[in-house]
């Protein structure tokens, strides 16, 4: 059953998240991809919640998505409302909050990349870093052209979507230049060939991140979706090894 969402002030802002487990059990974090919200690791999140060892497992709505605060709606807001870094201090202060020193971390793409900022800023808050399908912070050649918002209602900001496409054609060259601060066990999961992210690009956050591995499971993108089974037994290797 998902839990229903709850709230926390973080970064100056309202995060919307949930949690699964007993409380006191060995935290871990999931952090959701563009577009989705920390609903999209519900499976995920009540099996390893339910696991051995137990975990208390959250997983919040990043800014910008669900049902935490949406900045980029506020008068004069730019792109920054939904810089990378900013959902990184986000989620480092969530976790100041909540009172957590110390956690696993999974991300999915968007999620990942900004776990991998994360444990670049802070290695001593993160145990364990998982980086689920996400791409290097690589410069698009040619760059992504503006997308066409769908119509109707979308469970997002799309201003979070112009924004975080820019930062994705011109990312911050500190991103890659920082990798090696990224000292705790990293496990890299790929989406094998049909997944919409260069599988090299992969490849190479393998070879830049000094404790890491890469292990490709054929699913596409939504590697935790699609192949849940397989997903779940390569975290269950890693994050008990």
């Amino acid at each position: 059953m998902d839990p229903a969402p709850r709230t926390v002030k973080a970064n100056g802002i309202t995060l919307a998240y949930r949690a699964w487990g007993p409380e006191g059990a060995p935290p871990l974090l999931l952090l959701h991809c563009r577009g989705a919200d920390g609903a999209d690791w519900a499976p995920i999140a009540a099996r390893l919640a339910a696991g051995v060892p137990a975990r208390r497992v959250y997983a919040p709505d990043l800014r910008g998505h669900g049902r935490s605060d949406w900045p980029g709606t506020e008068p004069g807001a730019g792109p920054e409302a939904y810089a990378y870094e900013a959902m990184c201090a986000d989620v480092l202060d969530f976790l100041g909050a909540l009172g957590i020193e110390r956690v696993d971390v999974i991300g999915h793409s968007l999620g990942g990349a900004v776990g991998y900022l994360l444990a670049q800023r802070a290695p001593e808050v993160v145990r364990r870093l998982v980086l689920e399908d996400v791409p290097a912070p690589i410069p698009l050649d040619p760059p992504r052209p503006p997308a066409a918002r769908p119509d109707g209602d979308l469970p997002f900001d799309w201003a979070m979507v112009r924004a975080t496409d820019g930062q994705r054609n011109a990312p911050d060259p500190v991103w890659w230049d920082h990798m090696d601060r990224i000292t705790m066990p990293t496990l890299l999961i790929g989406g094998g060939a049909t997944s919409l992210i260069p599988q090299d690009q992969i490849a190479v956050l393998a070879e830049l991140i000094p404790d890491s591995r890469l292990v490709t499971i054929d699913a596409g993108h939504l590697v935790h979706e699609t192949r849940p089974e397989e997903f779940l037994a390569v975290l269950e290797d890693f994050l008990t090894a």
